[in-house]
């Protein structure tokens, strides 16, 4: 019998749940470390869900509940918030060529975060146009309720469980950021995404060095994009001059 338009079109979500299970090791102790924050800043564990549930985006959710807890004005906590997610525009364009049409993306997007990004820009070139959306949907919700699962878990026994490990405390701020960086190690094959990386590298250290770590994010991600669109290199290491077709993973 044939498929319905329907069932291809959600036929990829299994592929993109199973792609996104190595994301847990990330987002869970990240998302367990904003939890324990959150409840020591005064939220409550309902709060904490709802900062985790519509806001999700990890370092804006640290700067929202630290600002709040400082006593910050609510224009400007919700300012900065905006700031620093502005990176998100970058991320829009480079991955809408491969987005097949269809009306769940505007609720989608909201799945749209930097590892999702990162994994989406690679492997929705590979899937048929029948499974993108599918994928998106898989991976995506499986990223956002890992990271309110870890939230409540935090919320509700981080102090718990820091000190019958105290370990785990110290390795939780890291967890994150290395896990993005083994997404983004496969770009350096690319001369070009090569000078992008590490002029968005530089410019981050830069501003952490001065004190700027807030706006270090969108501006680290807004030099990195613009060396990418006006830099042209070959594509891949090792192509001759004025080629730009992209060696794909196998």
């Amino acid at each position: 019998m044939p498929e319905t338009g329907a069932t291809r079109q959600s036929s990829g979500w299994p592929i993109g749940v199973s792609e996104a299970i190595p994301l847990l090791g990330g987002y869970i102790p990240v998302a367990i470390s904003f939890g324990l924050i959150s409840a020591q800043a005064g939220f409550s564990t309902a709060e904490t869900l709802a900062i985790s549930a519509l806001i999700y985006a990890g370092a804006s959710q640290f700067l929202f509940v630290g600002m709040i807890a400082s006593g910050s004005p609510l224009w400007l906590t919700v300012a900065m918030t905006l700031l620093i997610n502005v990176r998100h525009v970058v991320y829009a364009p480079n991955i809408a060529p491969w987005l097949p049409k269809s009306r769940w993306w505007p609720w989608l997007m909201h799945g749209l975060t930097d590892q999702i990004f990162a994994l989406a820009h690679s492997r929705l070139p590979q899937l048929s146009e029948s499974q993108r959306v599918g994928w998106f949907f898989g991976a995506a919700m499986l990223a956002w309720l890992s990271w309110i699962a870890g939230s409540l878990l935090g919320a509700v026994a981080g102090e718990w469980l820091t000190s019958r490990w105290p370990l785990l405390g110290e390795v939780m701020p890291f967890a994150l950021p290395a896990l993005f960086l083994v997404l983004i190690v496969p770009r350096f094959t690319s001369r070009r995404w090569a000078a992008a990386l590490s002029v968005s590298v530089a410019a981050a250290l830069v501003c952490t060095l001065v004190g700027l770590t807030n706006i270090g994010i969108p501006l680290a991600a807004a030099c990195g994009a613009l060396c990418f669109y006006m830099v042209r290199l070959p594509e891949t290491l090792g192509t001759d001059k004025g080629t730009t077709k992209e060696r794909r993973p196998s």
